[in-house]
């Protein structure tokens, strides 16, 4: 039997969402909210390049859409990874060419994920990337 997103402990992580599509908001704050984690939405590239831009943040994981207003999603990971390299980024997208694929990256994002993501592949994602790799961290 595998972990379910309600089996997470993530309350020491901030998890960024930037996503302008209301609906899609609301679901990932669903699964989400049993989780601990403290979620944090920018309905815009350009709201997520503001917040990052003002000091340091502590982000532990970042979902980003493809296609967002003002900044697009392949542009602000690039513009994050200027200043953070090791914060795991997923990309959400409906988009499914090969293009695409390839911008998201060479922009640096870790994954690659069509639209719609349901609740075992956002734990899959979650686990791997911040569960699993805090118990690896834990025999070095």
């Amino acid at each position: 039997m595998g972990t379910s997103i309600c089996d997470l402990d993530l309350s020491s992580k901030k998890i960024v969402i930037v996503e302008d599509d209301f609906c899609s908001i609301k679901y990932y704050e669903m699964l989400l909210s049993n989780t601990g984690a403290d979620i944090l939405i920018f309905k815009s590239g350009l709201e997520f390049v503001e917040y990052i831009k003002d000091e340091d943040k502590d982000i532990d994981f970042i979902f980003m859409d493809f296609l967002i207003p003002y900044i697009t999603g392949v542009e602000c990971i690039r513009i994050y990874r200027k200043m953070n390299r090791t914060t795991p980024i997923v990309m959400l997208t409906a988009y499914a060419s090969e293009l695409t694929k390839t911008e998201a990256f060479a922009a640096g994002c870790n994954e690659y994920v069509m639209k719609p993501i349901y609740g075992e592949k956002l734990t899959f994602l979650l686990n791997k990337y911040l569960v699993n790799k805090v118990e690896a961290e834990l025999f070095f």
